[in-house]
């Protein structure tokens, strides 16, 4: 076992001092951000003697944060005097670098000084990950700090590899051969220019530390479904996918092609589903992530009047467990939306306490503040961002914890094609919870998918102990600031996707939810301006980097729409025909991407970025397999040239050269100098052209630890 005490105690925030000057009166200022769950009632800003500036001085974490400031509670502006950077949905956010104080001098790898606070290893997957028979062990540091680390163990030193770097941080990283019957000793050795600083039990040392020790009988990896990273996603808002059975539709039910709004409804429902199964079968779909369909009082279903049945606009519960199960029977499984954090007001137990006050059985259910309950604006109990129509659950209420627990059983057993659950504003909810939640379901079946919301850094809720992986929102974010926004470089986004992909580990980030639009984004083409050469550039990134693609319903036909709820209009059915060519380019990726193991699963190398031709090379590997993808995001031919590692499988591959997959077009290799031209706005997915054998591990010989560190 691994004793990090004192790393764990360290400090990981800094005090911060926000300021406001209103240009006009006003009431009340307050920050939301997301160091405060974007609750803009929870740090309010408190106005000078003069009135003129409010001003409000909080310990924040370091790294990057998102804040605004909110207006009379209701209007949410920027911060004049800092950053503004786009939110990935249309709107603006302030940005901030929260730094160490150690991080106050400039970094450099030569002045035998070493920011203390950035050196960081810990025993989470993050840190300290089991993968297909290798142990991957990491090491932080803040970036340009430190000019080599390395590795020592019994069986030798080996150099960490810099794995990724943003302002902030490097990671490091060794790979080493594991058996798990072993115990493994060991300590990181840090070099700054003349000077070397060690890492182990006790932190950082100027001289031998004690070691770590990994008990293998202890260990227990990081699992996760291992379905996901081979499937391709299809995302369904249930009211706006088709509506196949009119004799359910609400009163006032909308035009098909009618204008969204945050209360009509459409009426989509099973029997529109199960009309195009097999759209979704000849499309290659592995699964269908729905939407919340439980009885609701809104179309977005995400406040539940009942969780154990199927709203009756969409279909009953026997109507949804037999579309399951045919969705089941043609490959595709099936993911349930959930929102646990709240509830509707007209929930049955919330009804009881709005009936019978503090004498009501379920008070302890939701977090009430005052009595009478009643609806209103500024509710008397917790509530989702303070809306009054979503009364925020107490998950760990005994009582209230074990009814969500029977909730999820339910849906197991009533409908058999459900194989995983995404879990909405799962971020807000205590972790506690989430804890229990994955101890019952893999209990169950260790191949049921839990999947958490959180648009930014998910990883302490993805150490092995809560979910299985998270909606990529940060990738989503990468894509569109190179090819919708074009504000990023392609250097600056092969470094997002590789940061992304390793804050993370490698199994979860094949877990990952990759997406480029959501039923709370605009849609990724509207983005891009009607460009559907960028957003089929975007497309190829998401079928073919780490991580499951994830559509949303209409994307794949060309479908736009605005910021919510102009991105849930009704699937345009007209345009999912042979004859579209956004659909047979989708219908393409997804063949190339099933084709190919290192597609599905393998791991990734930047080859190229070119700034200046905005080119972007990557390959994904898997053994003996390999693929590379080629964008070019420019609007002129480019021409580029790769030197292939000399390594298996590259060493191979280029003696037989590659076939895009998407063109077909053959390309040869000289010696392993790969040359493409590639044409303005267009991707290439490179496969080998036979079959190829890739070469073993070496390993290093046994010696004593203790030796390595006296002669190290």
């Amino acid at each position: 076992m691994i004793l990090l005490s004192l790393l764990l105690l360290q400090t990981s925030t800094r005090e911060i001092t926000f300021s406001f000057k209103p240009d006009h009166t006003v009431k009340s200022v307050s920050l939301a951000g997301s160091f405060n769950g974007w609750n803009k009632d929870a740090t309010p800003l408190k106005p000078s003697v003069d009135g003129q500036a409010w001003t409000v001085r909080l310990s924040v974490p370091y790294g990057h944060q998102e804040y605004k400031f909110v207006i009379d509670g209701t209007d949410w502006i920027v911060d004049p005097k800092g950053k503004a950077i786009d939110d990935g949905n249309g709107h603006q956010n302030t940005l901030l670098l929260v730094v160490p104080p150690d991080f106050d001098r400039p970094a450099s790898p030569n002045d035998g000084i070493v920011a203390a606070s950035a050196v960081l290893h810990k025993p989470t997957a993050s840190f300290l990950n089991y993968d297909r028979g290798a142990l991957t062990i990491r090491l932080r540091t803040r970036a340009n700090d430190v000019s080599g680390v390395s590795l020592i163990t019994r069986t030798g030193i080996q150099p960490l590899e810099l794995e990724s770097s943003d302002d902030m941080y490097s990671t490091y990283a060794a790979r080493v051969r594991w058996d798990r019957k072993t115990n493994i000793q060991y300590v990181f050795k840090i070099v700054d220019g003349a000077k070397t600083e060690w890492y182990g039990l006790d932190g950082l040392t100027k001289s031998t530390p004690a070691p770590f020790e990994l008990e293998a009988k202890s260990f227990k990896p990081f699992e996760v479904a291992p379905w996901v990273e081979k499937g391709v996603i299809y995302q369904i808002f249930p009211d706006r996918f088709d509506n196949g059975d009119l004799s359910n539709d609400p009163a006032d039910v909308q035009p098909w092609d009618g204008k969204p709004t945050y209360s009509n409804r459409f009426g989509g429902d099973v029997a529109g589903v199960r009309k195009h199964i097999g759209y979704l079968a000849d499309l290659g779909i592995d699964a269908v992530y729905f939407n919340p369909v439980f009885k609701s009082p809104s179309n977005h279903r995400y406040d539940a009047s009942d969780y154990m049945k199927i709203d009756p606009q969409f279909g009953t519960n026997a109507e949804f467990g037999q579309m399951t199960s045919e969705l089941k029977a043609k490959g595709i499984r099936s993911v349930m939306d959930i929102a646990f954090n709240h509830t509707a007001t007209d929930f049955p137990q919330f009804l009881d306490i709005r009936k019978n006050g503090a004498a009501s059985p379920f008070t302890q259910w939701y977090f009430i503040k005052s009595y009478p309950v009643e609806v209103r604006e500024n509710p008397p109990y917790v509530a989702w961002f303070n809306y009054p129509s979503m009364p925020k659950l107490n998950v760990m209420n005994p009582e209230t914890h074990t009814y969500l627990l029977n909730v999820l059983h339910h849906w197991i057993t009533d409908a058999p094609g459900v194989s995983g659950f995404r879990f909405d504003v799962a971020n807000e909810i205590d972790q506690r919870f989430w804890r229990d939640v994955r101890k019952d379901l893999k209990a169950t079946d260790p191949n049921i998918w839990i999947i958490g919301e959180e648009w930014g850094d998910a990883s302490q809720w993805l150490q092995g102990d809560q979910w299985d992986a998270s909606m990529n929102y940060p990738f989503r974010e990468a894509c569109l600031g190179f090819f919708a926004t074009k504000g990023s470089t392609a250097s600056q986004f092969t470094a997002a996707l590789m940061a992304n992909y390793h804050r993370y580990a490698p199994q979860v980030s094949r877990n990952m939810m990759n997406l480029l639009g959501s039923h709370d984004t605009a849609r990724f083409l509207t983005l891009c301006k009607g460009d559907v050469a960028s957003e089929e550039l975007a497309a190829a990134v998401q079928f073919t980097w780490v991580g499951a693609p994830s559509i949303y319903y209409g994307d794949e036909i060309g479908m736009e729409g605005g910021v919510d709820p102009d991105n849930r209009r009704g699937m345009v059915w007209s345009n999912a025909t042979p004859q579209n060519p956004v659909l047979q380019y989708y219908k393409k990726l997804i063949q190339t991407r099933k084709s190919s193991p290192a597609l599905q699963s393998g791991d990734p190398r930047v080859l190229l970025s070119d700034d200046a031709k905005s080119t972007v090379v990557y390959a994904r590997e898997l053994d003996n397999d390999l693929a590379i993808v080629a964008i070019n995001r420019s609007d002129s031919p480019q021409t580029i040239s790769i030197h292939l590692p000399e390594i298996a499988p590259y060493s191979t591959v280029v003696r037989q050269g590659f076939l895009d997959a998407l063109s077909g077009r053959q390309i040869s290799v000289q010696g392993h100098e790969l040359t493409l031209t590639l044409a303005p706005k267009s991707a290439e997915i490179l496969r080998p052209m036979p079959s190829h054998v890739s070469s073993a591990p070496r390993r290093s010989g046994r010696v004593a630890l203790s030796n390595l560190l006296r002669t190290s």
